[in-house]
C-alpha cells in the first residue's frame, strides 16, 4: 500500500496532465516514466521545505500547474518534478541522464544553473542579469521552467516569511516579468507582476484601484455590453469575430503614470480594451475599416504591429476609438485586432507553438526563434552586446557552480576548484565524454576532473591556461620545485653585481639582504628575493635601493652620473665638425665616454642635439645619413 503522501502526489500529477489536452486530444505521454519521476521525486524530498516555506514536492506541482497552459512535453514535466534534484547534492546529473536522458539531464542541470546566477550568486547589474537567464541556454523551456517556478512561488506567497517577501517580489518586478516580456509570454508577465506589484508598492497599488473603482462606477461597466454590441456588428456583415474584453493591469497603468508623469487613470488612453480575434490577416484590416466607420478614431494612435511585428513577435493592429456603440460618448477605448495565431503568439510567446508541432524540428525552430529574439532585444533594448560573453558557468557531478571565463579549458576549472586538483590533473570529462586538454568549456557543462598521485604538471600547461590566476598557481608550484636553482643562480648574479661594485660577496646568511625595504628579513625571505633575481623577475643593479647595507653604492651611482652629466653639458671634452657651437651628448646605447679614445660619430637629434656613438654602434649605422655630423675627442 502506497503511503498518504505518495497517493496525494500521484493524484495531482493526474490531474496536471488532464489539463495538457489541446483541443480535447490528450497528448501521448509515457506515464511509467512520469510515475518513476514521480517516485525519484517522493525519495529524494521527503518532506523536506522549499526556501519558500512550503515542501519541495508541493512547489514542484505548483510549478507544474504553472507551465501546464504551454502544454510541455513529457521531458520538461519530469524536469520541473525533479529541477530542485540538484540542490545539495542529492541526486548525481550522471544518474539523472541514466534514468531519464541527456535532454532531462540539460534541462535540469541548466535550471539549477539560472536558479544560482540570478537568485543565489547575485554580483552583477539587474540588466546582465535578465540577458544571463535568457542567453545561458538555447533551449527556451529552460527560461520557461525558471519563470514558471517564479510564479509558482508567487502563488503560494503567504507562505513566505514578511522580511522575505519583498526581496522576492522585488526580483519578479525587475528580473523575471521583463524577461517574461522580452520573450512576449504576456500570460506569464501578467501574472508575475500583478502578484508583486502589492507587495512592493502596497500605497500605489491601493491608489490605483481606488481610481479604478471611481472610474467604473463614473462609467458603468460597459466593456461586456460593448464587446456583445460589436460582436452583432460584425455578425450582420457577414463576419464571425471572437470579441474579448479587459481592463489594463495595475502595474501597466502604474508604470504608463510614471513615464507620463500623470497623477490619474482619467488621462489614459488604454484604460479599457477590446479584442477582436479573427481567423486571417485580410480579416484583420477588414475590421479595422468597419471600427473607423463606426466609432470615431483618436488621431495619432493607430499601430500596425502586424507589419511590423515587435521585437518579440507580438502582431496586431492597435486603434483607440471613441463613441463606440455600448461605451460612454467619452470614453477611449482600445481594440487590439489580430488573428487566433496572434492571439496564442501574444498569450505564450516563443512557447506558443509547442503544442501544434511535433519532433527534433520542432526544437530546432523554437532555439533559431529564441536566439533571433534575444539578438533583436539587445538592439533595441541598446543593450551592450553579450554582457556575460566574458563568463560561462559550468557543473561538477555534484551539481555545484562554477564561473569561469570565456574560452576556459578543463584545466582552468580544475585550478578554480582547488590548487591541489589541478596540480593533480590528468584527464578531464565534459558531459561524459574524455576532451583534450584544449577543449573550451560551455555553459551548462557538466565537468568532471581524474586526478594522478603523485602530481605530475607540465610547463606545457602555461600555454593552455586562460586564466591568469589559474597560471598563477601553477608558476609558484613549478617555481617551488627550481626553488634551489632559483636562488643559487640569483646568488651568483647578485655577486657578478656586488664585484663590479668592489663589494664582497654573500656570505651564507645573506646578511646584505637582511633590511630591504625597511624591514627586517628572515633567511627564507632573503632567498625568495634572490629566487626572483634569478628568475629574471628583478634586476641586481636597481635592486640594491632596497637595500639598507648597499645605499652608498647607490649614492656613489647617482654621484657619478651627476658629474657625467655636467660634463656633457659643458661640451669640453667632444669638438664639433667645423667647430660650430652646438650641444652634445653621449648616446646611452654605446656608452662612448666609458672608451675615450674609440672613434666617434655624432647624429643630431630633433632638438638639435648632437648625439654622439661609437662608430661602430648600430643605431649609429642606422641613422639618417643627413643627419649625421662629425665629432671627435678634444
Amino acid at each position: 500500500m502506497r503511503p498518504p503522501m505518495e497517493l496525494a502526489t500521484t493524484a495531482e500529477l493526474t490531474a496536471v496532465l488532464s489539463r495538457l489536452a489541446i483541443d480535447g486530444k490528450a497528448p501521448k505521454l509515457d506515464e511509467r516514466r512520469l510515475l518513476r519521476a514521480l517516485s525519484l521525486a517522493q525519495d529524494l524530498y521527503g518532506h523536506r521545505m522549499h526556501h519558500s516555506g512550503v515542501r519541495i514536492l508541493d512547489h514542484a506541482f505548483e510549478t507544474l500547474g504553472a507551465l501546464a497552459p504551454f502544454h510541455p512535453d513529457e521531458d520538461s514535466i519530469i524536469a520541473v518534478l525533479l529541477h530542485h534534484a540538484l540542490d545539495e547534492g542529492a541526486l548525481s546529473l550522471t544518474r539523472l541522464q541514466e534514468e531519464f536522458g541527456p535532454t532531462v539531464r540539460s534541462l535540469v542541470s541548466n535550471v539549477h544553473l539560472l536558479s544560482h546566477v540570478t537568485l543565489r550568486a547575485r554580483r552583477s547589474r539587474i540588466e546582465d542579469l535578465r540577458i544571463m537567464l535568457l542567453s545561458v541556454s538555447d533551449d527556451v523551456r529552460t527560461v520557461l521552467i525558471t519563470l514558471c517556478d517564479r510564479a509558482a512561488i508567487l502563488r503560494l506567497l503567504d507562505a513566505i516569511p514578511q522580511e522575505e517577501r519583498r526581496t522576492v517580489c522585488q526580483d519578479v518586478l525587475q528580473l523575471f516579468a521583463p524577461v517574461a516580456a522580452r520573450l512576449g509570454i504576456y500570460s506569464l508577465k501578467h501574472e508575475l507582476e500583478n502578484h508583486a506589484f502589492p507587495v512592493m508598492y502596497p500605497l500605489d497599488a491601493e491608489r490605483i484601484k481606488e481610481q479604478i473603482w471611481q472610474f467604473d462606477e463614473e462609467k458603468g461597466h460597459f466593456l461586456p455590453e460593448a464587446a456583445e454590441e460589436l460582436r452583432g456588428f460584425f455578425r450582420a456583415r457577414g463576419m464571425e469575430a471572437e470579441i474579448e474584453w479587459r481592463s489594463k493591469e495595475i502595474y501597466s497603468i502604474f508604470l504608463k503614470m510614471q513615464e507620463k508623469a500623470i497623477t490619474h487613470i482619467r488621462d489614459l488612453f488604454d484604460l479599457y480594451a477590446l479584442r477582436v480575434i479573427v481567423e486571417s490577416e485580410a480579416e484583420c484590416y477588414q475590421v479595422l475599416g468597419l471600427l473607423h466607420q463606426l466609432g470615431r478614431p483618436v488621431p495619432h494612435r493607430f499601430k500596425d504591429y502586424i507589419a511590423f511585428p515587435k521585437p518579440n513577435g507580438y502582431q496586431s493592429l492597435h486603434t483607440t476609438i471613441l463613441q463606440l456603440p455600448g461605451a460612454p460618448p467619452d470614453a477611449f477605448v482600445e481594440v487590439q485586432i489580430r488573428t487566433h495565431a496572434m492571439h496564442r503568439e501574444s498569450q505564450y510567446g516563443v512557447a506558443a507553438h509547442w503544442a501544434y508541432k511535433e519532433g527534433v524540428t520542432a526544437e530546432a525552430i523554437q532555439n533559431a526563434r529564441l536566439k533571433k529574439m534575444l539578438l533583436s532585444q539587445e538592439s533595441v533594448a541598446g543593450t551592450r552586446v553579450h554582457p556575460y560573453a566574458d563568463h560561462i558557468f559550468v557543473l561538477t557531478p555534484k551539481g555545484e557552480i562554477v564561473e569561469l571565463p570565456e574560452g576556459a579549458t578543463p584545466l582552468d576549472f580544475a585550478f578554480t576548484v582547488h590548487t591541489d586538483l589541478g596540480l593533480a590533473f590528468s584527464a578531464a570529462r565534459v558531459n561524459g565524454s574524455i576532451v583534450p586538454l584544449s577543449y573550451n568549456l560551455e555553459n551548462g557543462d557538466v565537468v568532471e576532473i581524474q586526478k594522478q598521485s603523485p602530481p605530475h604538471p607540465s610547463t606545457r600547461w602555461m600555454q593552455l591556461l586562460k586564466m591568469a590566476s589559474s597560471r598563477a598557481k601553477l608558476k609558484r608550484y613549478l617555481a617551488a620545485l627550481d626553488r634551489p636553482r632559483f636562488v643559487d643562480c640569483g646568488r651568483k648574479m647578485l655577486n657578478e653585481e656586488l664585484r663590479k661594485h668592489h663589494r664582497s660577496p654573500l656570505d651564507t646568511d645573506l646578511t646584505l639582504l637582511k633590511i630591504c625595504d625597511g624591514e627586517v628579513l628572515t633567511v627564507q625571505q632573503r632567498e625568495d628575493l634572490l629566487m626572483k633575481i634569478g628568475q629574471g623577475a628583478e634586476k641586481p643593479s636597481s635592486f640594491f635601493r632596497r637595500l639598507e647595507a648597499l645605499r652608498d653604492i647607490v649614492v656613489e651611482e647617482e654621484q657619478r652620473k651627476k658629474r657625467t652629466g655636467r660634463l656633457q653639458r659643458k661640451d669640453n671634452e667632444i669638438a664639433v665638425e667645423g667647430s660650430v657651437p652646438m650641444p652634445t651628448r653621449y648616446a646611452k646605447c654605446c656608452s662612448p665616454e666609458a672608451e675615450p679614445r674609440a672613434k666617434i660619430g655624432g647624429v643630431i637629434n630633433r632638438l638639435g642635439t648632437v648625439m654622439v656613438h661609437r662608430e661602430k654602434c648600430k643605431m649609429f649605422r642606422q641613422a639618417n645619413p643627413e643627419r649625421r655630423i662629425g665629432v671627435k675627442w678634444r
